[in-house]
């Protein structure tokens, strides 16, 4: 397959090991900052994916982000932060990396070049029609991304796709694609860094307004967050206390930690 990835185009910048630190991370910075306007002129391609998502949800469907290497990570990153944060079970959202739990904190060598192991490890989880699968891969062209979403798109199930070069094969084979095209790398082909920057705003985009949409979220507040950890406990305590109108600290926290959730707890208190 013949495709020029923008993502592996040489640097900008030379020599960078006769750069002092602060040249290096200037550099670095000013190719970040390029990061969040380009995501921003995806907004309608991100809005449809949303909009689908959430229906799918309401409708007793679950989100799959599917990836290798970085990507992959950036998805299991993103799926195992909804529980904790929206009180949602951990079901719900899920992420799937080529080579498996084992390949979150190391490489496995080959896992992403297999056509039909991404679909193989979708159902295991039993992925239908009810549900949205997204392909996240920074080059476009990651045959277990592509190779799932070819065959979720047989399947009748709903596709999305996240990569950073134009027009790609990942792209073809999802129904609402995502593109942001960060351009080269500050060192060449490095996609952990404007490419990863990009694909972790666009997902924190997605799982933030669907869940919007779930109503997991009333005003501004994490309502129903899970209780953790005591900075939780302490943060829970403080959105009650502003809801409910409570004056004592003590009487907030200990009606949140009987009912297990901000939401849970103005519920009993009605």
């Amino acid at each position: 397959m013949s495709f020029e990835r923008i993502t592996e185009k040489s640097s900008p910048y030379r020599h960078l090991e006769k750069m002092s630190v602060k040249e290096l991370l200037t550099h670095i910075n000013e190719e970040d900052q390029k990061v969040p306007a380009i995501v921003a002129s995806a907004i309608p391609q991100i809005e449809k994916l949303v909009e689908v998502i959430a229906d799918k949800m309401l409708m007793g469907g679950r989100l799959f982000y599917i990836g290798a290497g970085t990507s992959g990570r950036l998805g299991i990153v993103d799926a195992s932060e909804c529980p904790p944060t929206y009180g949602v079970p951990p079901g719900l959202v899920i992420g799937i990396i080529a080579g498996g739990e084992q390949a979150i904190t190391k490489a496995v060598e080959n896992a992403e070049d297999s056509w039909e192991q991404g679909w193989v490890d979708l159902q295991k989880h039993k992925v239908s029609s009810q549900d949205v699968v997204i392909g996240i891969a920074a080059s476009g062209t990651t045959p277990y991304v592509i190779g799932a979403l070819k065959h979720c798109r047989e399947n009748g199930i709903s596709t999305g796709s996240i990569c950073c070069n134009p027009q790609s094969p990942l792209s073809a084979a999802a129904d609402y694609p995502i593109e942001l095209v960060v351009g080269p790398e500050f060192v060449t082909g490095s996609t952990r860094m404007k490419s990863g920057t990009a694909q972790k705003l666009v997902l924190n985009m997605i799982s933030t307004s669907v869940m919007i949409q779930l109503g997991r979220v009333e005003d501004n507040k994490m309502v129903n967050m899970q209780l953790t950890n005591e900075k939780l406990v302490d943060r829970g305590t403080k959105m009650l206390m502003e809801k409910a109108k409570l004056d004592s600290y003590e009487e907030a926290k200990a009606l949140l930690l009987k009912a297990g959730s901000v939401k849970n707890a103005l519920t009993q208190m009605q």
